[in-house]
């Protein structure tokens, strides 16, 4: 069926919870999904950028080399624009994992300029960003839409980072909670309890993406663990202590230390400082107070 790109409002609802993962990429550093010992997760989304393919094996090869020996026992992945999947994957070798932004949740057919989850499968992708504000805020990316790509990458045997998060008046007005519930419960619908360990959540509170604005620790950790209350009550308790949920918005090498030290805080999806390489390297070799 044909998913509407026309944006729909958010009702209250009470919620909270979240957190899960397991590893599904061959090749890729492993990871633990013990209870209580959810392996962290530090992702850059790239966005418009960089400009060439140059620049993109240049900033691709200069964040793998940051991973070394030293480095936290942590996944890393990388989601860039669909010119330089491939680019990436070469220049970073094994050392983290190379996503799509986004994707059609159709298969084929008269979509000009959508991507497929089998295109992106059949070159090795295995990760996929879907609900990210800036989709659902300029491009009018709906629940209904964003729920089909949810969907259409579990099909595929792939694996998504659902978004969510609330508008700076959503905040003011203590609806954080009610919006990501109501994110939650529309963007996993459908999807069961037994595929969840193809998911992974990323609380970004749209205020602070790319404004400068971090979410104080205490703040975000709030939030993330009415996620996790949320999926706790979608699912089960089980299935909430093995979700994984990162924090994005405006993440710097200044404030992902204490950050990674909150209790329901599993890892981070950095915009403008996965740009940098010496940032971003200093991200991912974060250390937690």
């Amino acid at each position: 069926m044909k998913f509407s790109c026309v944006a729909t409002l958010i009702s209250t609802i009470v919620g909270s919870s979240a957190a899960f993962s397991p590893s599904l990429f061959d090749g890729a550093r492993t990871h633990s999904s013990q209870l209580n010992a959810r392996k962290p997760f530090i992702s850059g989304n790239w966005k418009l950028n960089p400009q060439t393919k140059a620049e993109a094996v240049t900033l691709a090869s200069d964040i793998a080399s940051k991973i070394t020996d030293s480095t936290p026992d942590v996944d890393v992945a990388l989601f860039v624009p669909y010119v330089f999947i491939e680019t990436a994957m070469d220049a970073s070798g094994e050392k983290l994992m190379i996503g799509a932004e986004g994707v059609c949740p159709e298969i084929n057919g008269a979509f000009t300029g959508a991507v497929s989850t089998s295109m992106l499968n059949s070159v090795g992708v295995k990760w996929a960003l879907a609900g990210h504000s800036e989709r659902r805020v300029i491009f009018g990316e709906n629940d209904e839409y964003i729920n089909g790509q949810c969907l259409k990458l579990i099909e595929e045997g792939m694996a998504v980072m659902l978004c969510i998060g609330e508008s700076e008046a959503e905040y003011e007005q203590k609806l954080a909670g009610a919006v990501c519930a109501v994110q939650l419960k529309k963007g996993l619908a459908g999807i069961s309890k037994e595929d969840l360990d193809r998911v992974v959540i990323a609380y970004e509170p749209v205020w602070a993406i790319g404004t400068g604005k971090v979410a104080t620790p205490e703040t975000a950790q709030n939030v993330h663990s009415k996620c996790r209350a949320i999926l706790a009550d979608m699912y089960d308790q089980e299935a909430a202590d093995a979700m994984r949920i990162l924090y994005g918005g405006s993440v710097s090498p200044e404030s992902v230390d204490e950050l990674m030290s909150q209790t329901d805080i599993d890892g981070a999806l950095v915009g403008g400082a996965s740009l940098d390489s010496e940032k971003f390297g200093r991200i991912i070799n974060f250390q937690a107070v």
